[in-house]
This record gives structure tokens, C-alpha cells and sequence, in this order.
């Protein structure tokens, strides 16, 4: 624990004066003194922490895991705690430490070469300038600008490398020198069989037996030392890519908008998983640089010795392939990078067209997407797809190498007269044979590499980025005012023109500010000014007290609704009872299944636009902040329930009443109570003071209120009592009904169960079942998967042939050059047969494994997107989308590496052993004895590792979940300070799913060490059974039986590794097969059932007695729901929230299918076509404006339907016209992820131009108002009435002036009809309709 607060005090003490800016949260946040122990509450300690020297050499400290998981399936529970410094909170805190050295560094340095300019001017010129620049620019290339010395992320993440690493570089080391003590004690053997005399004197019959025994020696202490040298990188491989997840996250909090412009969520993402994943599996060969040189110099030294001169051919040989080597690598490498940018451009749609798949379902444009999906992946295959031939090459050439190489020597060196012996021959194919693994290893390291190399220059990149100036908002003790500009201009990228332009304002403390203004016209970038969110051109920006904030678009994390609203502070009781009154949410815990312990899905995804907007308001008021910055909160709620929240919450008698707040508002009529209203027009604040000034003023002011203030002023006066009376009447009517179900439902199901909505992440157990290793099989084809194993047996063949052909050769006593020629011949041809056939192995399975990706890929997308929406309310999006990457990256990438290797192994052992066997038959004899523990060993082994992976693999979507959240409220985090908060969290997330890694890294070591043991024995008895039967057999085969049965140690060991590595990358398979498999909406089209081509033909709709309910076993949410609209008839559709309005939207689609009677429209029962012949024949404009990145007419058109005059004339209807004329890249205007370049306004606009572009006959527009000021609702209202005047329209109305005019209205209560006819007999009635009216209008 000390190291991390010393680390800590460093960080703060040393570098806080220069780093200001640059540090990620506030200074000193590096030393988390209460957290480290987190994780141990509920874990055992580390049984390693305490293990003795010989349990740490021989993993024996393991086998608790082990046996627990061969007695039953492991469970997350079982595993051990990390040890300390391999938790985030320990090495995290250390790296960023780093970092920040290297920027303040780099600082200095730019700021000594750039002494004539002021440190200031660069960061606000020279940073711009530093972006203009392309994102492919080299580097070295450019001149001057670009010589600004970049922080180096290859340094900082090498002080994660210390003693422990030196200790790894000694075990190698260890390993490395007694690799050539093998091939002398060979000689020795081999000479003691032909009976001559050695170094250690004549001959005698112990010798053998010491001989025999000194190999057994030597093999196990080099086994020992490789693996406590794995067993210590993969710990360090570890470390690193904890330390990348925490600085990508960290970072990911403060970028600031031009930053976020430049990357999407998806290569975010990327960069934890591919990125960090890649320089994770880097680690364990890195060492390979030095080792590899060095095993080829040691060889290359002890052939000199055996075979002189000669050896030089073969050493060109060997000279010509790495170059050949080298080319195909770089062409790999360049496909690689073009591969991974199409990936991210993959990752980043789906995350979007998931994140908006409502949209796409209700405009039935999942084909359109798909297609664009399709299209991306198409060429990201066709890159992996060269890459692998490049590969195939690469491995053509290798495969040809050592045998050529022998075959060089070996002729050199009988053709200069010289006589080949046992001795020689074997001593130089088991020195070749060394020189073998370094020579394929070295060319495959330093792919590798190249390939960190780009991963770590795009986390570089990245970590680069421009950040949020955290000094732009001063945090002062003001005299009278809480918040105050002085002459401020702010924009959200240097590039583009300040949104904000010459802003003072002075609000004094505890007073209530309405922000006022049209669509884009800058207000709620005015509260990102005082956050801190925007960019400061010029001024002085302070702010006095803690903040709160409420975004216009709510933003819910994937928790219960009361660890919402609590967001991290302490519970009280009586504060949270009294926030849950005030923010009307009480009527809605009656109605969930389980109060507020109900778990609110990804992004908020089961509450209505109103309930997300009051759980996130009542959040900021549990938080007791000083000052509240609330973004158009009251819009998505309904007005009887927006004057309930202001009067208890917002408003001068509310629980806020003392604080000071800022809200941005469109309701005109809560106006004349605020201390202060501030009018903006076109980035500048126009007009300032109270109401009656204002009114008085008749400025802009005055004409916004002229147009709204016969629509929202009333005659009748009623009382405060009345007023207050009827929404606790509508709030406890709405539960009643709910409370009865509900009730009868908590008798049935599991307490804990009923608020449950994301389903835990299944990890299947047992075997890994035959059905997905057949699935991957036919999914390659029969036809690459037949060829594949031919080319494999005829590739053994040709090995195992070179091997006897040699032992003959060298016990032959050749006298002529006839005999030698053929020798050499057949050598030759059979070492030249296994590169060919070897080449063909990956020609072929590249082939099939690609077929296999392609068809893979498309199951999961063609299933996912047939699924109906709850499956996306269940499943977080991080879990979709880790389907999506991690596991296509391992079908694509992983999976056939481990299918061809597994092959390979297995077929090597085979022929291993048929070579040994053949010399000496005795070795048959204890074959079944070591059978028998090597698949002992095995099977106990998978069954544990297995289960290891999958543990892993459901342990990281929560990082990457947690971290796509985080990202997207990002501002709020940061308006309430909780990133220290959210960044443990990410720790704690990250070392759950390192616990698991480390128990599988651990658990291969465990593996390792016995089977090399067995492998060790199989030397033994191959020297023992050559010592015995020594009279009886040629020197050339105990040469060859010996030199195989060095191999096999390493080959079996492969193997092992291989079939589990199969096993548990086979997982992804069946991850993605789950997808691939799960339940599907009805069918889009029905051949034999389509609608007419024109209909609906009139637009007239039936409901008979229509039920409801969201999923099976849950209450139903519409109840007997019977009327008849007349074709062109204007619905208004009211009531309190979560009485079911969006529910009639939903069935109306067939989002969610009826649970009894039925709806027709125009004569055809919607529930008989296909969905997406219902949903193309009907329009919708939904609560949440959803757009996706790309162009603005892809948005509009993805189909390409219409002509560009068309879609410019709805822009004209829809009054977007002007703003995308005064574009300039027009209807290519690309639109960011999220439509995050767009104000929430506008993008509601576009959403109404889609709906204009449809022009059907029916019309529903789900509180598609909410977020737009008055002046434009009624714009988008006159819009509407006038283009849909003979269209059926269904509103589902907030604002209840917009369907005051409508020709019936529909009040709904607890999801059945309360109320249905006009607006004016409704009130006359005096009804609930009556009564929500008069809640809407305040006196």
C-alpha cells in the first residue's frame, strides 16, 4: 500500500504546478488509500503469497483449483483475490504518475525550442495547428510543427517492467544455455553405441546410463526455468494491460469536444479490448529479441564444431529466407492496419445501430443497415483474408527452411569428401533443430511487434488527445453572486465559430434563472460553459459550491432506481422519501415490479422519456448541491406533472428553494416566478432582467410570449388545494390497480428476482459441446476442411520419411557419387514435399476458416437484428457488442490459428512417436503407461481451464458496459466530481476479470511443468532402451530416436496447450452461436400474406378488447382496450405517466405483440403481415431523436428512396432548410455519433423530416415535442397539421395546447381508457381530462 501513496505524494507535490491541465481529475487523486482492500472482502487470499520455493517452482500452490474444478464446475467465488501488485488500484495510480512525468517533459522540452513563444500562446494556437494536420500524416516526415516532442507511451509502460523482469530475463537466460548442453550429451550417447572412446576416456557400460540420466537432469531444470520465466511476463502482460484499461478510461473522462469529435465509442472500446489485448500477448515473447540471436549464435557455434566449413551453406540459406521473411511480414503487417480501421468503422456502427435499434425497428430500416454492416465487413475480411495468403508464404518458406537448410550442409559437406556418421548427423538435426524454434519465433515477434507498435502509436494517439482545460472554470468564493461570466465566448471546437459569443452575466446566490431562447440558439450550451464542457475563447468563467445538473437527454446507469437517485451518497431515509414526493415518482415505484430495487436496464432503456427525466432530476436533488444547472428538465414530463415538480422541486417554494438554479426551460407559464430570466438569441444574451421588465421592455421577449399567452392563460383560478389535490388523486388511482398484480405477482416470484432486468451473463458449463466444433467445421465446409487434413497427413509424411531416410543415409557406408547423389535426392525432395504441402495447409484452411467468419458474422447480425426489443432491454449493449468484437476477433483471428496448430500437434506426436517406436521397439512398452497420465493430466486440466475462460470471458463485458456508459455521461460524472468514483469502479472491474485471467495463465503453467515431466521421461527411456539394446541396432536410428525424443517434450506440450487453447477459444464460437440462436420477432415479410401496395388506403383503425404486457409473467400494461378512429381523424392521447401512452405506440408497431384481442387498420389484422410490411406503411416520431453517424441524407434516406429535391423540400417544411443550406457540405453534412453536432432541437427536427418524407396515412408522434421550445412546437405543429391534414394523427401530449384543437382525445388511466371523445365535451365533463387541464394551467 505504501508504494502507491508515496507514488501518490510524488505526483502531487512534484508535479501539480505544471500539470494542472493535464491531469486527469484533481491533484493527488493517484493514492487511494481505503480501496485496495475491496476485493478481499469476498475472496480468499492468494495461497502463492504464502507458498515455499519448491511449491512456486512446481505450481503445486495450484492444485486446489485444479481438483475443485475437475469435482464440479468452478464458480467466479472459488477464485483467489489478486495479489497486490497486480491490482488496478496499485499499478494504475503508478503509470499515470508516469505519464504525466513524460508530458511535463515533453513540455519543457517543446517549450525550450519554442523559447520566443509564451507556454499560453501554444496551447491555443499551436494546439489547433497540431490538429489540422491528417490523421495518416507521418510523423517523421512533416517539418518544424510536427517536431513537437510527443509523450512516449512505450516509456511509461516500461516502468511496469522491474526486478521481476530481470528475474524472467535470468530464467531464460538459464533455459537458453543448457538448450546446447542437450545436443553434446547426444554425441556422447550416440558414440557410446558405437562403442568409442569419448572425452571422459575409453569406453565403459556405465557411461550410457549417465548419459541417459544427465539428459533427464538437463530437461527438467530447463522445463523449470521456462515456465517460472512465462509464469513472470504473463504477470507483467497483465499489469499492462490493467494499466492501459485505466488510463484509456481516465482519459476518456476529461477529453474535450473537438477530442470526442475525432473518436467514437467503438475504437474506444477497441483500444481496451484489440489494443491492450495485443500488447498483453506481446509480452511473453518479447524476450525473443535477445533469446532468439543468441540460440542461433550458440548453434551456428557448436555445427562449426560438428561439421566445419560446410555449415556456412547452410547459413545462407538461412540468410535468404529471413529477408523473404521480412517482406511478407511488412505486406501482413500493412493489410493489418487497413484491417483493424475497418473493424473500428464496424464496431462503431453496430454500437450505434444498437444503441438506436428502437429507431430502426419503428421505421423498419434494419436491411438498410445490415447492408451497410455487411459492406464493412466484406473488406475487412478481404484484408484479412490477403494478409493470410501473405501468411501462407510466410509459412511456405519456413516450413522449407530447416530442411533445406540440412539438406545445404549435409551436401557441402559429403561433397567435399567427407564421411557422414550418426554422431554428426544427428548432433547437427538436433542443432538445427534448436535453431529452428528461434528462427520461426524471431520473424513471428518482431510481426508482432510492428503490430504493438500501431497499437500502441493509436493509444498514444489517443492519450494525446486535447483535454477539457479543468482551469476554465474558476472555483472562487464570490462576494454576492454563485455563478458569474465576465465577457465570456465559448465554442466547442477551436475550428468552428463560438456558440457563445461576448456573455456577462452576474446570478446572484439562492435565486431562480430561467434560460429562454429557440432551438440552437446556445442555452444549453451555456450551462456547458459553466461546467467547464465547452471551450473557452476568452473570459473569466466562476463558479461558487458543489454542482448538480440535470442533461436534456437523461442520463441512467445500469442500476437499481435507488442507486440512481443516491448516486453514491449516504442513505437518508427521510431526504430520500421526501426527493421521491417532490419528483412525483412515488406512483411509479407502485407500479414497478419491484419498488425502487427494480434494476433500470442499459441506458434506462424500461422507464418512459418522463420517468428517466425525473429520476435524474430527482438525483440532483438528493444530491444537495449548492448550485443546480437544470437542461430543460419539465419537457419530457407531462405539464400536470411539470407544475408538480415546479412547485415542489424547482420553484420558489420547493425543496430547492434556497439554492441557486438555472434552468432552461419552453414553458412559458413558470415565467413570472423566476428571480431572473435571461433571453438568448443567435449565441448572445439579447435581454436580462425579471418578468414584468421584460414584459415591459416589448422586445423578443415580449413577441415569444404574445404568441403562447392566450394558449396558456386561463379564466378559472383554481385553488393551491384543488391544484395540489389531483395529481396525488391521479398518482394514487394510477397504483391502485398496478398494486393488485403486483401483489399477486410477489407471492409467485423470488423476492430478489422481481426487480431483476438484465439478465445475468450465462456461462454455459461442462464441455465445450461437440455440436459448436461441428458447427465451426461446416461452417469452414466440407470441401476446405477434407483438403486441409490430407495436406496435413501428406505433410507429416514427408517429415517423419526425412528423419529414417537420414538415419539410413548416415549408418550407410556410401563409396560412391551415385549413392550420395540419391541420398541427397530423396532428402532433399522430402524436405521440399513438407514446405509445399504445409503451404497448402494454409492456402486451404485460410479459405474455409474466412467462409467460416463470413458466415459466422452474418448469423449473429441477420439473428440480432430479428430480435425482438426485449432482448435488447435484458441484454446490456456491452455484451452485444462484446460479441460483435471480442469474440468475431477470435473466430476471425484466433480460432484458426489453434485449429491448424492443434493439427499439427497432433499429427507431429503421431509421427514422433511412430519414428521412436520404429528405432527402438522396447518404447512401445511404456507408451501406455504415460498415455494414461498424460490424458489424465489433460482431461483434469480442461475441465478446469474451460471453465477458467469462461469465467474470464463474462467477467470483461461488464468493463467494457461500465466504460460505454461512462462515456456516454461523461459530463454529468463530471458535473457531480464523481470520476474518482466511477474510475474505482473501473478498477474494481477490471482486477474481477484479471482474477480469472491469472487463475488461467497459472493454471497452464501448472499443466506445462507435468507434461514436460512425462515428456522428460520419454527421453529417459529412449536413452535407457538404446544404452540396452545397443548390439542390436544401427547408430543412425539411436541418433534418430533420441533427436525426436528431445522434440517431443516441447510437441506435447504444444498439444496439450492447443487442444485446451481449441477448447476454450471455441467459446467465442458458442457465445456468438447463443446470439445467433435466441428468440426472434415474427417474420418481416409474409410472401403469402402482404398488404396492398397502396394500403393503408385510408387510415382508419380498430382496437377490440386490446391486452398488453411487456414480457411473459409480467402485469399487463394496456387492459381490454377498445375504439374505432375514423380515417383522418387527429387523436390526442393523454394521461399521467406510465399509464401506458407509449405502450399503445409499441403495439400500434408490433414492438410488443398483443397479449389478447386484436387491431385492424383499414380491414387487415396487423397482427397477420409481416412487421416489416406494417412498420414501412406507418410513421413515427419518437420521444428520443435518434440519429446515426454519417451523412445527414443517410439519416433522412438510408435506402435512397428519394431525390435530393425531395428531401431539400422537406427540409424546407420541417424549417431546417436554412440551417443545412448554410452548411457547407449540404445534405452531406456529417452528422456525429448520436447526432452529438446537432442541438437536441434540431435533431428533433430531423426527426420530423423523415416522417414528411414518408408521408403515410398514419402518423404517431410519441411526445416528439418535448425538447423544442415553443416557437418551434408550434412550427412542427402547423407543419403537421398542414401536410397530415387527411392522415390519421396520434399525438401522445405533454403540452396539452397541442391537441386542444384535436378532433377526440384518448386519457388513459393505469392502462385503460378513462376517457374518450372531443377535447370540449371532455370538459365539460369535468373528468380526469378536465382535471389534468387544470393542473397545466397555473393561475
Amino acid at each position: 500500500m505504501e508504494v502507491c501513496v508515496e507514488d501518490g505524494s510524488i505526483n502531487s507535490e512534484a508535479v501539480t504546478s505544471q500539470t494542472q491541465s493535464e491531469n486527469f481529475v484533481d491533484n493527488g487523486w493517484a493514492s487511494f488509500p481505503e480501496v485496495a482492500k475491496r476485493e478481499e472482502v469476498k475472496r480468499k487470499q492468494n495461497p502463492e503469497d504464502r507458498a515455499n520455493f519448491l511449491s512456486r517452482l512446481t505450481f503445486w500452490w495450484f492444485n486446489w483449483i485444479i481438483s475443485t474444478g475437475y469435482k464440479r464446475p468452478l464458480k467466479d467465488k472459488d477464485l483467489w483475490a489478486l495479489r497486490r501488485e497486480n491490482q488496478a488500484t496499485y499499478i494504475v495510480p503508478k503509470l499515470k504518475t508516469k505519464w504525466t512525468e513524460q508530458q511535463v517533459k515533453c513540455r519543457k522540452i517543446n517549450s525550450g525550442r519554442r523559447s520566443h513563444k509564451d507556454e499560453d500562446e501554444y496551447n491555443e494556437s499551436d494546439r489547433l495547428l497540431d490538429d489540422e494536420s491528417s490523421p495518416d500524416e507521418n510523423v517523421e516526415n512533416t517539418p518544424t510543427r510536427k517536431e513537437e516532442k510527443k509523450p512516449s507511451l512505450r516509456k511509461t509502460l516500461g516502468s511496469l517492467f522491474g526486478f521481476k523482469f530481470a528475474l524472467a530475463v535470468f530464467c531464460k537466460l538459464l533455459h537458453d544455455l543448457l538448450i546446447f548442453v542437450q545436443p553434446q550429451l547426444l554425441k556422447l550417447l550416440v558414440g557410446y553405441t558405437e562403442d568409442k572412446d569419448d572425452m571422459f576416456g575409453p569406453w565403459k557400460e556405465w557411461k550410457g546410463y549417465a548419459y541417459a540420466g544427465a539428459m533427464f537432469g538437463v530437461a527438467a531444470i530447463q522445463s523449470l526455468a521456462l515456465h517460472q520465466y512465462f509464469h513472470i511476463m504473463l504477470q507483467i502482460g497483465m499489469r499492462l494491460r490493467t494499466g492501459i484499461i485505466g488510463l484509456v478510461y481516465e482519459k476518456a473522462l476529461v477529453l474535450n469536444s473537438k477530442a470526442k469529435g475525432k473518436t467514437t465509442a467503438g475504437e474506444l472500446v477497441n483500444l481496451m479490448s484489440v489494443d491492450a489485448q495485443r500488447l498483453m500477448e506481446l509480452t511473453t515473447y518479447i524476450n525473443s529479441l535477445w533469446s532468439s540471436p543468441l540460440q542461433i549464435a550458440g548453434s551456428l557455434y557448436f555445427l562449426y564444431n560438428t561439421l566445419g566449413l560446410s555449415i556456412l551453406a547452410g547459413l545462407g540459406v538461412m540468410l535468404l529466407v529471413i529477408p523473404i521473411n521480412m517482406f511478407f511480414g511488412s505486406r501482413m503487417s500493412t493489410l493489418q492496419v487497413k484491417q483493424m480501421s475497418e473493424k473500428d468503422e464496424r464496431i462503431k456502427l453496430m454500437n450505434e445501430i444498437l444503441s438506436g435499434i428502437k429507431v430502426l425497428k419503428f421505421y423498419a430500416w434494419e436491411e438498410s443497415f445490415m447492408k451497410e454492416v455487411e459492406t464493412k465487413r466484406k473488406k475487412e475480411l478481404k484484408y484479412s483474408r490477403n494478409s493470410d495468403f501473405w501468411a501462407a508464404g510466410f509459412m511456405f518458406t519456413f516450413g522449407c527452411a530447416p530442411t533445406l537448410v540440412a539438406v545445404t550442409t549435409f551436401a557441402i559437406y559429403v561433397i567435399t569428401g567427407n564421411l557422414l556418421t550418426a554422431s554428426k548427423a544427428f548432433v547437427a538435426l538436433a542443432l538445427f533443430n534448436v535453431m529452428r524454434f528461434p528462427l520461426v519465433m524471431l520473424p513471428n515477434v518482431i510481426v508482432s511487434c510492428v503490430q504493438a507498435r500501431v497499437s500502441l502509436k493509436r493509444l498514444q494517439d489517443f492519450l494525446n488527445l486535447e483535454e477539457l482545460d479543468l482551469n476554465s472554470v474558476q472555483r472562487t468564493t464570490l462576494s454576492s453572486s454563485a455563478v458569474s461570466i465576465e465577457n465570456g465566448t465559448f465554442t466547442w471546437s477551436s475550428r468552428n465559430a463560438p456558440v457563445l459569443k461576448e456573455v456577462s452575466l452576474q446570478i446572484p446566490s439562492g435565486s431562480l434563472v430561467a434560460i429562454v431562447g429557440q432551438v440552437g440558439c446556445g442555452k444549453s450550451s451555456l450551462l456547458s460553459a459553466f461546467l467547464g464542457d465547452t471551450e473557452k475563447v476568452e473570459g473569466i468563467v466562476s463558479v461558487e459550491g458543489s454542482v448538480a445538473y440535470v442533461a436534456q437527454q437523461a442520463w441512467i446507469q445500469n442500476a437499481t432506481l435507488r442507486d440512481n437517485i443516491l448516486f453514491s451518497k449516504a442513505m437518508d431515509s427521510a431526504r430520500y422519501e421526501n426527493v421521491l414526493d417532490s419528483c412525483a415518482l412515488r406512483p411509479d415505484l407502485e407500479i414497478l415490479p419491484a419498488g425502487d430495487s427494480t434494476e433500470i436496464g442499459e441506458r434506462g432503456i424500461n422507464l418512459s422519456g418522463g420517468q428517466k427525466q425525473r429520476v435524474s432530476l430527482a438525483r440532483a436533488v438528493y444530491f444537495n448541491a449548492d448550485i443546480y444547472l437544470l437542461d430543460d428538465p419539465l419537457s419530457a414530463v407531462d405539464s400536470h406533472v411539470g407544475k408538480h415538480i415546479f412547485e415542489n422541486v424547482v420553484g420558489p417554494r420547493g425543496m430547492l428553494k434556497n439554492k441557486t438554479r438555472l434552468l432552461v426551460t419552453h414553458g412559458v407559464h413558470f415565467l413570472p416566478q423566476m428571480d431572473q430570466i435571461i433571453v438568448l438569441k443567435d449565441g448572445r444574451i439579447t435581454e436580462c432582467g425579471t418578468y414584468s421588465d421584460l414584459m415591459a421592455n416589448s422586445g423578443a421577449f415580449a413577441e415569444l410570449l404574445e404568441t403562447y399567452s392566450s394558449e396558456n392563460h386561463s379564466s378559472d383560478n383554481s385553488t393551491e388545494n384543488e391544484e395540489q389535490g389531483s395529481v396525488a388523486k391521479a398518482s394514487s388511482k394510477a397504483s391502485s390497480s398496478n398494486v393488485k398484480e403486483v401483489g399477486q405477482k410477489d407471492k409467485n416470484d423470488d423476492e430478489d428476482e422481481l426487480g431483476k432486468m438484465i439478465e445475468e451473463e450465462r456461462s454455459e458449463t461442462g464441455t465445450v459441446k461437440f455440436a459448436v466444433f461441428f458447427s465451426y467445421l461446416k461452417s469452414v465446409g466440407c470441401c476446405a476442411s477434407f483438403l486441409t487434413i490430407v495436406s496435413f497427413l501428406l505433410m507429416e509424411a514427408c517429415t517423419v520419411g526425412t528423419g529414417i531416410w537420414l538415419a539410413y543415409w548416415s549408418s550407410a557406408n556410401v563409396t560412391t557419387d551415385e549413392q550420395r547423389n540419391l541420398y541427397l535426392g530423396i532428402y532433399g525432395g522430402l524436405g521440399l514435399g513438407q514446405g509445399f504441402f504445409s503451404f497448402l495447409v494454409s492456402i486451404f484452411f485460410t479459405v474455409g476458416a474466412m467462409g467460416a467468419s463470413r458466415r459466422l458474422h452474418r448469423n449473429l447480425l441477420v439473428n440480432v437484428m430479428h430480435s425482438p426489443m426485449s432482448f435488447f432491454d435484458t441484454t446490456p449493449l456491452g455484451r452485444i457488442v462484446n460479441r460483435f468484437s471480442k469474440d468475431l476477433y477470435t473466430i476471425d483471428d484466433t480460432i484458426p490459428r489453434c485449429v491448424t496448430n492443434f493439427m499439427w500437434c497432433s499429427l507431429e506426436i503421431i509421427g514422433m512417436i511412430v519414428a521412436i517406436s520404429y528405432a527402438t521397439p522396447l518404447f512401445l512398452a511404456t507408451l501406455p503407461v504415460v498415455a494414461i497420465f498424460y490424458f489424465y493430466i489433460q482431461r483434469v486440466y480442461v475441465a478446469t481451464s474451460r471453465q477458467l475462460k469462461r469465467i474470464e470471458s463474462v467477467s470483461r463485458s461488464p468493463i467494457y458496459s461500465h466504460f460505454l456508459e461512462t462515456v456516454n455521461g461523461a459530463s454529468t460524472i463530471r458535473a457531480y466530481s464523481q470520476q474518482r468514483r466511477f474510475i474505482l469502479d473501473n478498477y474494481y472491474r477490471t482486477d474481477e476479470n484479471q482474477v480469472a485471467y491469472y487463475s488461467t495463465v497459472s493454471s497452464n503453467r501448472w499443466l506445462a511443468v507435468r507434461l514436460e515431466f512425462l515428456g522428460n521421461c520419454l527421453i529417459l527411456f529412449a536413452g535407457l532402451f538404446a544404452v540396452l539394446s545397443r548390439d542390436k541396432i544401427m547408430s543412425g536410428l539411436v541418433g534418430m530416436s533420441l533427436t525426436y525424443s528431445l522434440e517431443i517434450t516441447e510437441t506435447l506440450n504444444w498439444a496439450v496447450r492447443m487442444t485446451s487453447e481449441l477448447e476454450t477459444q471455441l467459446v467465442s464460437v458458442e457465445r456468438v452461436k447463443e446470439y445467433s440462436e435466441t428468440d426472434t420477432e415474427a417474420r418481416w415479410i409474409i410472401p403469402e400474406n402482404r398488404p396492398p401496395d397502396d394500403w393503408p388506403f385510408t387510415g382508419r383503425i380498430i382496437m377490440e378488447q386490446f391486452d398488453l404486457k411487456y414480457r411473459e409473467g409480467l402485469p399487463l400494461v394496456l387492459k381490454q382496450i377498445s375504439c374505432d378512429i375514423k380515417p383522418g381523424e387527429k387523436i390526442g392521447i393523454v394521461g399521467r405517466t406510465g399509464a401506458g401512452k407509449s405502450s399503445l405506440t409499441l403495439a400500434l408497431f408490433r414492438i410488443l405483440e398483443g397479449a389478447g384481442g386484436k387491431i385492424t387498420i383499414d380491414g387487415v389484422d396487423i397482427a397477420t403481415i409481416g412487421l416489416q410490411d406494417l412498420r414501412s406503411r406507418l410513421t413515427i416520431i419518437p420521444q428520443d431523436p435518434v440519429l446515426f453517424s454519417g451523412s445527414l441524407r443517410l439519416n433522412l434516406d438510408p435506402f435512397r428512396k428519394y431525390t435530393d429535391d425531395q428531401l431539400w423540400h422537406v427540409l424546407e417544411v420541417s424549417h431546417l432548410k436554412n440551417f443545412v443550406s448554410g452548411l457547407n457540405e449540404g445534405l452531406q453534412y456529417t452528422i456525429a455519433e448520436g447526432g452529438e453536432n446537432l442541438s437536441v432541437g434540431q435533431r428533433q427536427l430531423v426527426c420530423l423530416a423523415r416522417a414528411l418524407l414518408r408521408k403515410s396515412k398514419i402518423l404517431v408522434l410519441d411526445e416528439a415535442t418535448a425538447a423544442v421550445d415553443l416557437e418551434t412546437d408550434e412550427l412542427i405543429q402547423q407543419t403537421i397539421r398542414r401536410e397530415f391534414a387527411d392522415r390519421t394523427v396520434f399525438t401522445i401530449a405533454h403540452r396539452l395546447n397541442t391537441i386542444m384543437d384535436y378532433d377526440r382525445v384518448l386519457v388513459l388511466d393505469s392502462g385503460s381508457i378513462a376517457e374518450f371523445d372531443s377535447p370540449s365535451n371532455l370538459l365539460s365533463r369535468n373528468g380526469l381530462f378536465a382535471k389534468l387541464v387544470q393542473d397545466a394551467r397555473l393561475s
